[in-house]
């Protein structure tokens, strides 16, 4: 684990961890849509 930390710096996981739970939430925004759209009809 040290060899990868010092590979990408500490910045760049906090972002990459960001932008994995933005999407993560956006896809369950978009899915939870999906099932009331569902529900309606």
């Amino acid at each position: 684990m040290s060899d990868i930390e010092e590979k990408f710096p500490r910045s760049l996981w906090i972002r990459l961890i960001i932008y994995i739970a933005v999407g993560h939430v956006l896809a369950a925004f978009i899915w939870l849509l999906f099932e009331v759209g569902a529900q309606q009809q």
